[in-house]
């Protein structure tokens, strides 16, 4: 059972892409005294490959072509130093014929009110101003230290469509603390959920569910005391907020999973909604992201002794009056409140064992409010664009689903999509379906109860081949 210090009985986790805290909830500053984000009337700057400066300034483009590049080396670029002051330069570097418009649009921020639901939450909860990344580098890894305080060294996307030796991590998970304390979880996922990486997940499967049935499970009453919920990541119900989507279509998710617990006043009564982000996407913040300590021993790639940019953080309940939280967090945070909230649950790791706790740093109402408000759903929301290929994060995800391919045993099942392989040459659509369809099979045959054995294998290969 959770803390009886405190008003929850449940945490939803709701994890979106590629956003800095000054690009989405900068603009806050205007609605919390006291909030870190933009002045508009002294903005900061960054030079560009030429020299000239470009300043930050509102954006209402809710798309962008060239995708801001964010794996280490570029996160260290941007960092220039412990300045910020790389960004627009490394954009233009990797992109050497953008043009001025797409340099200035990493330095934009979204005006108040632009991103209905995000900025509806960020004005009627409570805003982190200081949650960073856990390294200033890609989705992959930071979305493992949400899940697991480390990601054992890697530093980079494993990428390849077809790559038969891609990273896996056999290390134990926050999801292990919850089994073997009891306590009970679940992950929503859209359509290839990236926490399959962790192998100790495939024992799991059990507690994973498609956000289709999010709406009948909350309507009922069935939330387990952990949810982290992933969005849709690629094909035409992408929802990531990744661009060169509309990034209106991720908000629309957030509007959906805010009002869907609004509309069960008991289980809300109950509950904290924490939506945030997994890293900066390449676009400016200007906080320096401060010294840390390093999860484990596995430093041979990079220290980990510096957090990553700041993301957007909102924590939302009932029993939380609109404000602002200074407190440093990064996504081992989540593994510190969950000790806290579950003391048979431990942290995992250094980081996390040092993390500041989110719930300590609020001030809890002593009764929930009753005024709380529904978030307004974005108007117009385009499609989601057809693209020539996956690329970077996406790429991975498409190479992780064909790893899992190879844990089914249904001879049907596995031949069937074997003989869709040239599907992964096509465009990026099709290399999703073919994703989402391995994994649709992989959790068709461990609910058929026919995948044990095949798992049992695979992980006993993990663990003796320690670095796949």
């Amino acid at each position: 059972m959770p803390s009886p210090a405190l008003p929850i009985d449940h945490v939803v986790v709701l994890m979106m892409e590629n956003a800095a805290f000054d690009r989405m909830l900068g603009c806050m500053a205007a609605v919390h005294p006291g909030l870190e984000g933009v002045d508009p009337a002294h903005p900061h700057t960054n030079p560009d490959a030429d020299g000239a400066e470009v300043a930050q300034a509102p954006t209402t483009s809710r798309n962008i072509d060239r995708d801001p590049k964010h794996y280490l080396p570029n996160g260290l670029a941007q960092l220039a130093g412990a300045t910020n002051r790389g960004f627009v330069s490394d954009f233009a570097n990797t992109h050497p014929n953008s043009t001025s418009a797409e340099r200035r649009e990493i330095m934009g921020y979204y005006p108040r009110g632009f991103l209905p639901a995000l900025h509806s939450l960020a004005e009627n909860f409570v805003v982190c101003d200081h949650w960073f990344s856990s390294l200033p580098g890609p989705t992959w890894i930071n979305r493992l230290f949400a899940h697991a305080g480390t990601s054992l060294g890697h530093v980079s996307e494993p990428g390849g469509l077809f790559r038969g030796k891609m990273h896996l991590y056999d290390e134990r998970t926050l999801y292990d603390e919850f089994h073997d304390a009891g306590v009970p979880w679940r992950i929503y996922f859209g359509d290839v959920p990236q926490s399959l990486v962790l192998t100790h997940q495939w024992k799991h499967l059990g507690s994973y569910r498609r956000f289709a049935h999010w709406h009948d499970d909350i309507a009922s009453g069935d939330l387990p005391a952990y949810t982290f919920i992933e969005p849709s990541y690629f094909g035409p119900h992408e929802n990531d907020q990744h661009p060169p989507h509309d990034v209106l279509r991720g908000d629309v998710l957030i509007a959906d999973v805010y009002n869907t617990l609004r509309a069960n006043p008991d289980l809300f009564a109950r509950t904290l909604l924490i939506v945030m982000y997994d890293e900066h996407g390449g676009f400016f913040d200007h906080v320096v992201p401060p010294r840390t300590v390093a999860p484990d021993g596995h430093t041979q790639n990079y220290s980990f002794d510096r957090l990553g940019f700041r993301v957007p953080a909102i924590l939302v309940s009932p029993w939380l009056d609109p404000g602002v939280v200074h407190d440093v967090f990064d996504h081992t945070s989540l593994l510190r409140m969950a000790s806290g909230l579950w003391p048979a649950v431990q942290p995992l790791g250094r980081r996390a064992a040092q993390a500041n706790d989110p719930l300590a740093a609020v001030i809890w109402r002593a009764t929930p409010r009753t005024d709380l408000p529904e978030a307004p759903i974005a108007p117009d929301v385009q499609d989601a664009r057809r693209t020539d290929r996956l690329e970077g994060f996406k790429e991975s995800l498409f190479g992780m689903s064909h790893y899992l391919e190879s844990l089914l045993g249904h001879a049907g099942r596995r031949g069937g999509l074997m003989a869709r392989a040239h599907e992964g040459l096509e465009d990026g659509w099709s290399q999703a379906k073919l994703a989402t369809d391995r994994v649709d099979a992989l959790f068709e045959e461990s609910a058929a109860g026919g995948l044990l054995h095949r798992v049992g294998q695979a992980l006993h290969e993990v663990g003796r081949r320690v670095g796949l």
